[in-house]
C-alpha cells in the first residue's frame, strides 16, 4: 500500500503534460487517455524496477513514447514513410518582412508568428511522420535535452540530433508553404 501512495504521489505531477504529449502523439482524446492510462499502468507495474536519483519524467515520458509506438503504431502494419531529402532549409526571416518591419522595429519572425494562428502551428507539427514529430515535441515543447530524448525514444543521442533538425527543417517548410499561401513569404528564394 505504501508503494501505491508514493506512486501517486510522485506521477501525480506528470499526468497533465504527459496527457498533452499523449494527444499530440495521437491526435485523439479518447486515444491520448487510453495511452495515459496504458503509461501510468505501465509505470506502475515498473515502479519497483525505477532507481530512486533518476529523472522520473523522462522515464515516464519513455513509457509513454514506447507505448505509443508499439501499440498505436503498430495499427499500421507499414509506417509511413516520407521522403524529406527534398526538404530545403527556409529561413523566414530571410523571406519575409521587408523594409516596412524593420522600420518597425520588428524582425521577419515577429510578423509571421503574429500571422500565424494556433490551428496552423499545430497542423504543421501533425503533419510530421512520427518518427520527426515525436522529438521536436519533446525538445521543443516538453523542453527535454537531447540525451533525455535519446533515453525516452532508445534510440542513439545523434540520430535524435539528426531526426529533431530534419523534423524542424520540414516544419519550417510546411510553415514557409503557409506564409506563401497567405500572402506572407515572397515567392522568390
Amino acid at each position: 500500500m505504501a508503494d501505491q501512495a508514493r506512486f501517486a504521489e510522485e506521477t501525480e505531477q506528470y499526468m497533465g503534460s504527459l496527457y498533452s504529449a499523449a494527444l499530440r502523439m495521437t491526435r485523439n482524446k479518447a486515444d491520448a487517455e487510453d495511452l495515459v492510462q496504458e503509461t501510468y499502468l505501465k509505470a506502475y507495474r515498473g515502479y519497483g524496477s525505477f532507481r530512486e536519483g533518476t529523472n522520473l519524467k523522462a522515464w515516464l515520458y519513455r513509457i509513454l513514447t514506447n507505448t505509443f509506438i508499439n501499440s498505436y503504431r503498430a495499427k499500421h502494419r507499414h509506417p509511413e514513410e516520407t521522403e524529406l531529402e527534398e526538404v530545403e532549409d527556409f529561413y523566414l526571416y530571410r523571406r519575409l518582412g521587408g523594409l516596412e518591419a524593420a522600420t518597425a522595429g520588428r524582425s521577419a519572425e515577429d510578423v509571421v508568428l503574429e500571422s500565424l494562428t494556433d490551428d496552423e502551428v499545430k497542423q504543421a507539427v501533425e503533419s510530421l511522420p512520427d518518427n520527426f514529430r515525436i522529438p521536436v515535441l519533446l525538445a521543443d515543447v516538453e523542453g527535454f535535452s537531447y540525451k533525455e530524448i535519446a533515453e525516452i525514444t532508445d534510440v542513439p543521442i545523434g540520430t535524435v540530433m539528426s531526426r529533431l533538425h530534419r523534423g524542424r527543417r520540414a516544419l519550417q517548410k510546411a510553415l514557409h508553404e503557409f506564409g506563401k499561401a497567405h500572402g506572407l513569404v515572397g515567392m522568390t528564394s
